[in-house]
């Protein structure tokens, strides 16, 4: 596979089984080599999981400009299936969780799961609008503007049957002090309870590592 320059490839060794290929998608302004440092891939080494990494250096100005991140997260699918991995699963951490939700809803049968940790899918004003609404169901999101890749976004997850086997497995965690808790909540509403771990803690690495953590020991990558 061709990467970009900062993008880190990391393969299980030994790994028995079948190989995933989990793309991890940071968070705003986060690099993949802070996955590294934060201990995200060594968790993965730890439980001997037949996971390969490609952690894409998605950073936020490729968000600003819709068709540059979605561009970017095809050409990445299309490359690893063409390189032989048909078991994928993403991890998306805070705006990377919007670009996990873009692969989600838009090669859904392509993906197998999904870990969100303390997803940012909204501004807090949008998302205080949904909640107002009484939540994902219930909101409809009226005129969506050429550039509103937010309100886009939220509604394709709305039409999205989430808790069903037509989606990839959702896995969600947040921190119950994070300041932007408030997608997380609308989305562990359409979400099997036992997908859904929320801990004390912020939007830090020190709480993604720990929801990190116990998502990999509810076991869906074994």
């Amino acid at each position: 596979m061709r990467l970009q320059t900062n993008d880190i490839h990391d393969v299980a060794p030994d790994a028995a089984g079948e190989r995933i290929l989990l793309l991890m998608l940071p968070g705003a302004r986060n690099t993949p080599q802070q996955l590294v440092e934060n201990g995200f891939i060594r968790a993965l080494r730890e439980r001997s999981l037949p996971v390969d990494v490609l952690a894409l250096d998605a950073h936020v100005d490729l968000y600003l400009e819709r068709a540059d991140i979605e561009r970017l997260l095809h050409q990445t699918l299309d490359a690893v299936r063409a390189h032989g991995y048909r078991r994928i699963w993403l991890l998306g951490i805070s705006l990377g969780g919007s670009g996990a939700m873009v692969c989600a809803t838009q090669r859904t049968p392509e993906i197998e799961g999904v870990f969100l940790l303390a997803p940012f899918l909204g501004t807090r004003g949008l998302i205080a609008e949904v909640a107002a609404a009484g939540g994902l169901q219930q909101w409809r999101p009226g005129e969506i503007g050429s550039r509103d890749h937010e309100r886009a976004l939220l509604e394709q997850i709305r039409l999205s049957p989430l808790a069903s086997e037509e989606f990839p497995d959702v896995y969600l965690g947040y921190g119950s002090e994070d300041h932007y808790r408030g997608a997380s909540i609308l989305l562990a509403e359409r979400l099997p309870q036992h997908r859904v771990t929320a801990i004390p803690g912020g939007h830090d690495w020190e709480t993604w590592i720990a929801l990190w953590r116990g998502l990999l020991d509810k076991g869906p990558l074994r």
